[in-house]
């Protein structure tokens, strides 16, 4: 990477940060594993015999999930059972070094154990709370059980989503968790901030059903001024055409937009159909969409003649916007994944090399990294607390006791 910067090797943005992740599945861990690649120190709290189900979701090899090896990265490992006095204690007493707390039990439970703000924030008022739960504190939802899938649903994702006519499909992946990781990044990142101003932290009330409306769009809006209530298109768009997947002469696939006049005319140049571009309705994209039927017919079988090394190849030289549809085979073969590092390669003690995908972006002078994938449960639960002061005998009292 080129840059007229100044860099500072072996100082990351968030060196000093102390943030503890009491969360499980998935938004709240991931938003600490953020922080934790731009250098907060992140210590992970799992109870004692039941792990953060991360550690067992998906494949495995050699009995080690490997999700949490991606999701527990950056951070170190130590077991409290907060339900015991010993654990309580002992949480209080690492919350008094803390600059975040990560949490995501239903409303009420910290509050059940004396864990609440009440509690921790006279333990450290400097401390910042974000509470990461599927319906948020307060409201006619917020005691019931919920997950990223809900989210999915009620916020409208899944009712935009599928082919016209078909059932509204929900995503493969946790969707609506991720964006809400990402938005609580951004909530603590911005408490810190006020903190630098006034002095005290305070709560951060993240309801995972929010962000992802978020990012839907002016649906809310578009409903209030219109009474417009946006269909299922699947690969279409209302706002421009051609916009859609199309299947290549060797059965592979690549996906198109026209988002600009300017491409959609050179895209229907480059397929031989330059007299669409002088029909009247061509000159809008909600109007090319309206006639998406020729333009996917006249992209579709160009493209279907040709092969998707030839189209892409084709596309390139017309400065036409295309992509190749991949799966993860693809994605770790491509070349502009490899020369950004977007998947990189981490030291594993347990697994040796493995890869996973990389931090989310480049700073030219402070950057991030990965410094270690995740670590066996409870593997830093001694040093962490010896560090924190507890003696040997203490430690061993509170393994009597199963707090640890």
């Amino acid at each position: 990477m080129t840059t007229t910067a100044p860099t500072h090797p072996g100082i990351r943005p968030l060196d000093g940060l102390r943030v503890l992740d009491l969360a499980t599945l998935f938004a709240g861990p991931m938003a600490a594993t953020l922080l934790g690649d731009f250098g907060a120190e992140v210590i992970k709290v799992e109870h004692p015999d039941r792990p953060d189900p991360s550690r067992g979701h998906g494949p495995a090899k050699h009995g080690v999930g490997l999700w949490w090896k991606v999701l527990g990265r950056n951070k170190r490992a130590i077991t409290l059972d907060l339900s015991k006095p010993g654990g309580r204690a002992t949480l209080l007493r690492l919350a008094a070094t803390a600059d975040v707390v990560i949490e995501n039990f239903r409303p009420g439970t910290l509050e059940k154990w004396e864990l609440g703000w009440a509690e921790l924030s006279a333990a450290n008022p400097r401390m910042v709370l974000a509470r990461v739960t599927a319906f948020g504190q307060f409201g006619p939802y917020a005691h019931r059980p919920g997950f990223g899938t809900l989210a999915e649903a009620m916020s409208g994702f899944a009712a935009l989503t599928g082919e016209p006519g078909a059932p509204p499909t929900l995503p493969p992946f946790g969707l609506a968790d991720s964006v809400a990781a990402l938005a609580t990044a951004y909530a603590v990142l911005t408490a810190l901030a006020a903190r630098d101003r006034t002095g005290a932290g305070q709560v951060v009330d993240m309801a995972i059903i929010e962000p992802i409306l978020a990012v839907l769009g002016p649906q809310p809006t578009w409903y209030d001024q219109l009474g417009h209530v946006q269909e299922r298109t699947g690969n279409r768009s209302a706002n421009n055409a051609p916009r859609n997947t199309y299947r290549t002469a060797d059965g592979r696939w690549v996906a198109v937009s026209t988002s600009a006049q300017s491409v959609a005319e050179r895209v229907i140049r480059l397929v031989g159909r330059a007299e669409l571009i002088e029909e009247p309705w061509f000159a809008t994209g909600a109007e090319r969409a309206a006639h998406a039927d020729v333009l996917d017919e006249a992209v579709g079988s160009w493209i279907a003649a040709r092969t998707r090394a030839e189209v892409l190849a084709a596309f390139e030289r017309a400065e036409a916007a295309v992509a190749p549809v991949q799966d993860v085979r693809d994605v770790m073969a491509d070349p502009q994944y490899r020369a950004l590092d977007t998947v990189t390669t981490v030291a594993d003690p347990e697994l040796g090399p493995l890869r996973m995908q990389n931090v989310l972006f480049r700073l030219s002078a402070t950057p991030g990294t990965i410094r270690w994938a995740g670590r066996p449960h409870g593997a830093d639960t001694d040093a962490v607390l010896t560090e924190l002061g507890l003696t040997p005998a203490r430690l061993r009292a509170l393994r009597a006791e199963g707090a640890v």
